[in-house]
């Protein structure tokens, strides 16, 4: 067990719930730019918003939600990123009632589900959900207020923009009633739905208390700057990406918003972004284009001699790493400085390589369920392969541990959630002696590092009793320069598993060296190193069967492939 109390470097303001978060930012760092806006209608000239503005929009649109008789209500928020969610999120959760961040992706019948499950009053969305919110209004009888975040011309929504004049209106007028709410630090404050088909997903329970005290352990042990721009890619309904989001607000940072995957590189160098959080999937997409590049100008010796150059010169106290590599640095933008990886295990080699070329890469683990930051990497505390140490105020056990050490992991700390909404038995189940049963395998080394072995539920178990965690296999896989994803799972063969591998090609990289081939030839060239990996592992986790193809995968919004989903269509 390691409980993580002599590793806070920096004194951080200890928040009671996310309305003291927001009042210090805003005091603190009035003028300082707190978003950055896009505007569609000026040929997308970039408006910026201060910290006092952007608490003047909460405190306007919080304001008139009580107006409009939500106080103590639910309102449900399905959008994708942008101002407005922020404020709308903020403006709800600081005084209003209960917020409920619903995933921007989700079919109708989830979104109706999801509402009824979670009994909203009321609904905040934007322009592209409004088909699905007019079957909403069709089913659901019980929501009253539907907000638009956008100008559109319907009677039956009300209007962002206008509410906002509205809420200032009212505060000019001297209505304090939300201003002056009391929080109740300790009570459910939201209901974040988790990852997967709503029938199967879990409705997590959260306090202002959970997120407070996660962004208060971040700010023990991570250094951000007011002068620096996070790009947000993430989704904020996904807990991963709103305490993101909300950790950098405490830090007085700007904020840019991602106009999609395909964009990564013109934002990144366009709002000069000195932080990004991502996937693991989207990191080793970044690098490949890097190798991919220095490959193309005959340099790869080259670089890898000035990193082990470089790495020698660090380890007597002189950095030249963003200086030699600044080629490297300006073509991911120019001023990355600090890159964050969750929801999954990233590839220890894309960290070196980020962290040689002077740009610090770190990793972190946690869940829906504990706001969400278990486990994190820090500047002094980067082991490859291992996603950290606890974070502070966390405690960390491995229970029931195997003959390797492997167990599952289990933690206590005050970011655990309250438990799952109106349903017990599943709060039982995971919630045991005051410890979060994550449900993720791992171990832990001699200095108190956590390494993930992978997915309890995902294990597979061979007839001679030996574990395979797919997800270290699919690591090796996946560092293979031309695989966009892979996915690893056991194809039955009488009463035991063969290893098999589903492995998806990027189209990019095939259209300039497989030009020419035969899907067969293509299939030949993979399977050969394919057979370079088996050799490096046990005669157990060889793979012996693979499908390739270039259609990319069934994943969540944050990414993670939907394994089962997969596994169910190559069983059809």
């Amino acid at each position: 067990m390691l409980k993580n109390e002599n590793l806070k470097y920096y004194n951080a303001t200890h928040f009671k719930n996310l309305r003291e978060m927001i009042n210090y930012a805003a005091k603190k760092y009035e003028n300082n730019i707190a978003f950055m806006v896009k505007n569609k209608l000026k040929k997308d000239a970039i408006e910026k918003i201060t910290y006092k503005e952007f608490k003047n929009n909460i405190d306007a649109i919080g304001t008139k939600l009580i107006k409009l008789g939500l106080k103590g209500k639910r309102v449900a928020i399905i959008a994708n990123n942008c101002y407005e969610w922020a404020v709308s999120y903020l403006a709800v959760i600081n005084g209003v009632g209960i917020i409920i961040p619903l995933d921007k992706g989700l079919p109708v019948e989830e979104i109706i589900l999801s509402l009824e499950r979670s009994k909203a009053d009321a609904v905040i969305f934007d322009e592209p959900h409004i088909e699905e919110i007019l079957k909403v209004k069709e089913k659901n009888k019980n929501i009253q207020t539907y907000i638009c975040m956008n100008d559109v011309e319907n009677n039956d929504f009300l209007s962002f923009k206008t509410l906002l004049k509205d809420g200032e209106k009212l505060l000019q007028n001297g209505n304090e009633e939300y201003i002056n709410a009391e929080i109740s630090d300790e009570e459910m404050s939201v209901i974040l739905f988790t990852s997967g088909t709503t029938s199967k997903s879990k409705a997590v329970m959260l306090s202002h208390k959970n997120i407070a005290e996660n962004i208060y352990s971040l700010n023990c042990r991570e250094k951000i700057y007011e002068t620096d721009v996070s790009l947000a890619f993430l989704p904020f309904h996904h807990t991963f990406g709103l305490t993101g989001l909300l950790f950098f607000l405490s830090n007085g940072t700007a904020n840019a918003f991602c106009d999609g995957l395909r964009h990564i590189q013109k934002n990144l160098k366009e709002y000069n972004v000195t932080i990004f959080v991502g996937v693991p999937l989207l990191l080793e997409a970044m690098h490949k284009k890097v190798l991919q590049e220095i490959e193309r100008q005959g340099k790869t010796k080259l670089i890898k001699t000035a990193q082990k150059i470089s790495r020698a010169l660090l380890k007597i106290g002189i950095d030249i790493r963003r200086t030699i590599f600044k080629q490297i640095i300006d073509g991911i933008g120019g001023n990355l400085r600090f890159a964050v990886s969750g929801a999954a295990a990233i590839d220890k080699q894309v960290a070196k390589d980020f962290n040689d070329f002077g740009i610090l890469a770190v990793q972190g683990y946690g869940l829906t369920e504990t706001s969400p930051v278990l486990i994190a990497e820090d500047e002094k505390h980067i082991r490859y392969g291992s996603v950290g140490i606890p974070i502070e105020n966390v405690e960390i056990k491995i229970d029931n541990p195997n003959t390797e050490g492997i167990g599952e992991i289990i933690a206590k700390g005050p970011n655990v959630m309250l438990g799952y909404y109106e349903d017990e038995e599943a709060t039982k189940e995971v919630l045991i002696d005051g410890w979060f049963h994550t449900g993720d395998l791992g171990y832990m080394d001699k200095d108190g590092y956590i390494f993930i072995t992978g997915r309890k539920k995902n294990v597979i178990v061979l007839k001679n009793g030996k574990n395979i965690y797919p997800e270290e296999i699919e690591v090796l896989i996946n560092n293979l320069i031309y695989v966009s994803e892979s996915m690893v799972y056991g194809t039955p063969k009488g009463d035991d598993y063969i290893l098999s591998a589903k492995i998806v090609y990027s189209k990019e990289y095939a259209q300039t060296n497989f030009k020419g081939m035969s899907k067969e030839e293509i299939e030949a060239k993979i399977w050969k190193d394919i057979k370079e990996i088996n050799k490096g592992l046990p005669n157990y986790k060889h793979i012996k069967k693979i499908i390739v193809t270039d259609e990319e995968m069934v994943k969540t919004t944050t990414q993670k492939i939907k394994r089962f989903e997969e596994i169910k269509k190559l069983e059809n």
